[in-house]
Order: C-alpha cells, then structure tokens, then sequence
C-alpha cells in the first residue's frame, strides 16, 4: 500500500473518530486511541476499501456486517475494559471489533460460525501483531467454554434472544454489551452478573444486523 494510501486513511480515521465517535459522547481516551490506532481498512473487503470509515454497518461476508463505528465505540467504552480483563467478542465477523478489544484488555477471545471470516480474521489479526487475540468457530449462542468465565462480553451484532449461555460465562462482576432485538426496537444494552443474578441497563437506541442463530423462532398460532 502506498504512502499516499496509507495517509489517506489515517485522515479518514481521525475524521471518523472526531465526527462520528467523539460527538455521541464517546469520552474514554482509551476507546478513541484504539479506534484512531486500529485500521478499520484492514478488515474490509477490497471492493469496499473507500467505505471503511464511513458511518454503516460494512459488509464483510455473505450477510455478514461489521457494525458502525460509533456503535462500536460505544459499546466499548459501556463495558469498562481494564487492562487485566480477558474479553469475549461473539460473531467477530472479519476482527475488527477483537482488535479493538486487543487494545484495551489483556486477552482477547473470539468466535464465527464462518470458518472462511476466522480465517480472514486470524490473518488480519496477524498482520497487525495482535498476539493476544485467538479466534476460533463457533456459533454465537454458544460462546467459548474453554476459555470462559469472561470480565466481558462483546456482542457484534444484535440478538433476538436472551444469550442465557453467554450469561454463564461471565465472571462475577462481569459485564455483557450487545444490541438486543428481543422487543420491538432495538437497543444496545449492558448486561452485569452480580451475586448470581442478572441485570440490565438500557444504553441507546441502536440498530445492527442480526447475528447468525440469535433469531426469535417464530411462534406458530393455530
């Protein structure tokens, strides 16, 4: 890639943090350095390049979607990640969200039903040095037991459904993000385990696409 390219887009991530991120109340300076250090471009395909800072859900598979930055952004800075926690990104598409991640905490795990987006994900990981990150198939409900209990939880992507087997592998005092579809808008919620139960807190009206197996079965009415 040329160094034109290269400073193109680091225009254009800087553009993206400071006019789409800073401005929906994204303050957590940890959360903006890892969006203005990770190359988004790095994880989209080359048809879809230009668009990689661009305020939209990018597809990166076959109805696959890596979603908005600033949902992103947000989800992140609402689960607090400490330097020492170990994090979950769930439906990780092409990685993007796990780099991220790989910013902010010490270890990172992730999981796709795509063996194809794992790969891609794994060779991105790769080649931007991200050592602490492992990805491995699986589907989203499912999570990841053999490296669980998890300090978070990062859903990419929305949910129909209560994750009641994500909720088993949070630590307690763990905390789980991700937008739920489960009424009739979606909201990006923060999910906290305390004391062996439970909560949630409503963060913002949200929008993303559903995540593989994470759809609302249909209720047959006779």
């Amino acid at each position: 890639m040329s160094d034109l390219v290269t400073s193109d887009f680091v225009t254009a991530r800087q553009r993206m943090v400071d006019g789409q991120v800073r401005t929906s109340d994204v303050t957590d300076p940890r959360v903006t350095e890892a969006m203005l250090t990770v190359p988004r471009e790095s994880f989209v395909l080359d048809a879809k390049v230009a668009m990689a800072y661009l305020d939209l859900d990018l597809e990166v598979g076959d109805n696959r979607f890596l979603q908005k930055p600033v949902v992103v952004a947000r989800l992140l800075q609402a689960a607090e990640i400490r330097s020492t926690d170990t994090v979950l990104v769930v439906g990780c598409a092409s990685g993007y969200t796990a780099a991220l991640a790989a910013k902010l905490a010490q270890q990172v795990h992730a999981t796709d039903p795509d063996a194809g987006l794992v790969a891609r994900a794994r060779a991105s990981l790769d080649k931007l040095g991200l050592t602490t990150v492992s990805v491995t198939v699986a589907a989203p409900a499912e999570g990841d037991s053999a490296h669980a209990p998890y300090d978070v939880i990062v859903l990419e992507g929305a949910t129909e459904v209560v994750p009641e087997q994500l909720y088993g592998q949070l630590k307690e005092g763990g905390r789980l993000v991700g937008v739920f579809a489960t009424g009739n808008v979606q909201r990006a919620t923060l999910v906290t385990h305390s004391h062996d139960d439970f909560g949630s807190r409503i963060l913002f009206d949200a929008s993303a696409r559903l995540l593989p197996g994470m759809q609302r079965i249909p209720e047959f009415v006779f």
